[in-house]
């Protein structure tokens, strides 16, 4: 893959949490950290209306799309569609363990079916000229962590990924739900160093655990690239550390009260097309974690946002509250 191509920092694919709204959120935060759409599946796309689905603005980019599917033809179409769309990578789900995955076989079951991820892999690659990428998990079930892993990814390597996005855990598919899947199976770096030991000319991001930036550059000794999933939505404002960190640049991010207020713009955009202020806000109510004014901050949106008649002057009204309140 070329190194123009690679984005060391990101933030994980969410489902019902990484939408347009909350990806143009975080853009307010770092221009250089790669963003995910929540995981859309395949069917979604072909058989829905894919221009609505895929919607998102040019200020999201570098934005990568990741698509759920087991079926090559099906990912092809897909990932030609996404990067007609604009996406800057394709991304396949091997790593979600929910039910209603496994009852489309695809997402975690898949990394006991290399050749079919492969196969899966080459199909894209061969219809689009964008990286392709695969996020998995270190094992599933009773899989040896290591052993597993790295027969998956020689295999789907020679299909054709450079990229494998490893979230650090393994995947119980039977007993444990999604949540618990994120938090019980105890985090495994070591087995993910290795992979990159034996893999080095392939690009290997972690993931999993990931709350702050400290760690996060402890990690990049052993690895490509980090990816930062729920730390990143309730604690979000540690993304403005991203560009000075990471890519020593100055991004003039601003303080909280002014990212918060460069959102109203947007905001009143998207409301003359129908959407509701909350669907936005909810995305935004972690930006004050852990300072004065957080918990004015959370219940403000929460209960006002909600109102038939609300408008993004609640905005206004709760950063000038937080003013009075810290003078």
């Amino acid at each position: 893959m070329p190194s123009e191509d690679f984005h060391k920092i990101s933030v994980a694919p969410m489902m019902d949490w990484t939408d347009r709204h909350c990806r143009y959120f975080l853009r307010r935060l770092t221009r250089n950290c790669l963003l995910y759409t929540e995981m859309i599946t395949t069917g979604a796309i072909l058989h829905g209306d894919h221009e609505k689905i895929l919607k998102f603005h040019p200020e999201e980019k570098p934005l990568a799309l990741q698509l759920g599917g087991a079926n090559p033809k099906e990912l092809s179409k897909c990932a030609q569609i996404g990067a007609d769309s604009g996406f800057c990578e394709i991304n396949l789900n091997v790593g979600c363990p929910s039910n209603k995955v496994q009852e489309g076989k695809f997402g975690a079951c898949l990394m006991k079916e290399p050749q079919l991820v492969g196969d899966c892999v080459s199909a894209m690659k061969n219809t689009v000229d964008i990286p392709i990428t695969v996020k998995t998990r270190i094992g599933v079930d009773q899989q040896p962590a290591g052993p597993a892993l790295e027969a998956f990814v020689d295999i789907v390597s020679q299909a054709g990924c450079e990229c494998f996005i490893i979230h650090a855990r393994k995947a119980i598919l039977k007993g444990l739900s999604p949540r618990e899947n994120r938090e019980i199976p105890p985090l495994n770096y070591p087995v993910v160093f290795e992979l990159k030991k034996r893999f080095p000319e392939l690009k290997i991001v972690i993931n999993g655990g990931i709350t702050d930036f400290n760690l996060g550059k402890s990690l990049l000794a052993h690895v490509d690239g980090i990816m930062i999933g729920r730390a990143a939505y309730q604690n979000c404002y540690i993304l403005s550390e991203v560009d000075r960190f990471f890519y020593d640049e100055d991004s003039q991010i601003g303080d909280r009260r002014e990212v918060a207020l460069a959102m109203i713009p947007y905001i009143i955009q998207v409301m003359k097309e129908g959407v509701p202020l909350i669907a936005i806000t909810r995305h935004m109510l972690g930006l004050f974690h852990g300072v004065p004014g957080a918990r004015i901050w959370r219940r403000q949106l929460s209960e006002n946002a909600r109102k038939r008649n609300a408008s993004f002057s609640i905005i206004e009204e709760t950063i000038n509250m937080l003013s009075r309140l810290n003078n």
